[in-house]
């Protein structure tokens, strides 16, 4: 005889204050993740305001990454762009085409930034970034923390709230992703031999060539149903190229607590 295990799954109301302002956004990373995340910021901004959204949204994105060469392969850049700073570029290229006045930081992300937003999205590629998100004022003041990730065929999107003032009245409060996987967030895990490809087709290699895209947009389309509905049944997914299945994290108490009683396992 079967057993069959049922997930009960409930619905995370969004905080009543950010249907009532402009939401600030603080995208964390502008590479090939950031930048497909930047690319559809802008639609969500538009649709928000259509659906009667008093005010959108207010983007900052932050990276001290220059594009390279490389970059041309798998990002949007161009060859004309190369040596800019990416933060700056895609600000730069969002304003001109939607008229918006979004702000790029060429600058990394660290313990001291202290810039106030409402929503943190994290499109970083390594636990040392992750550490120094967690770090951040910006990070503790905040409502959310959007975490992105992937690797050569997989990737992961997770949405949680920091346990800060701010989230304390929260009925439900989602878990971020270092709450459920705390190895992502580990410095020590990073991989010794990670070191930036060197040739198109090295990177092409170490990644498929649209799992940030894929990532990216499974990401926004999660935020475009908790600023249209007010409320999510999900707050993140597990995404495989190779086998085309993507998977819910559903807001779900007991699975939180079978994910914690794994990795303590582990």
């Amino acid at each position: 005889m079967t057993t069959v295990i049922e997930t009960k799954t409930n619905e995370h109301t969004i905080p009543s204050v950010l249907l009532e302002k402009t939401v600030r956004i603080t995208v964390v990373g502008c590479g090939g993740t950031g930048s497909a995340v930047a690319s559809g910021l802008p639609y969500l901004h538009q649709a928000m305001l259509a659906l009667g959204h008093p005010g959108g949204l207010d983007v900052t994105f932050v990276d001290g990454d220059r594009i390279s060469r490389i970059n041309c392969v798998r990002q949007p850049f161009s060859e004309s762009e190369i040596g800019l700073h990416k933060a700056t570029v895609l600000a730069t290229r969002i304003n001109l085409f939607w008229g918006l006045g979004w702000k790029g930081t060429p600058q990394f992300l660290d313990e001291g930034w202290r810039e106030e937003t409402d929503i943190v999205i994290g499109c970083v590629d390594s636990r040392k970034a992750r550490n120094m998100i967690l770090g951040s004022p910006a990070y503790w003041n905040s409502h959310y923390w959007l975490d992105l990730g992937n690797n050569a065929s997989t990737g992961q999107f997770v949405l949680g709230q920091p346990e800060n003032n701010k989230n304390k009245r929260c009925d439900m409060r989602l878990p971020t992703v270092a709450e459920l996987f705390p190895e992502i967030v580990d410095p020590k895990l990073d991989r010794k031999d990670k070191l930036p490809s060197c040739s198109s087709v090295e990177a092409l290699q170490r990644q498929e060539p649209f799992i940030n895209q894929t990532v990216a947009y499974h990401a926004l389309a999660l935020l475009a149903r908790f600023f249209r509905y007010g409320r999510l049944s999900y707050h993140g997914g597990f995404i495989n190229l190779s086998t085309g299945r993507i998977s819910p994290l559903p807001v779900s108490p007991a699975m939180w607590k079978r994910i914690a009683k794994r990795q303590i396992a582990s």
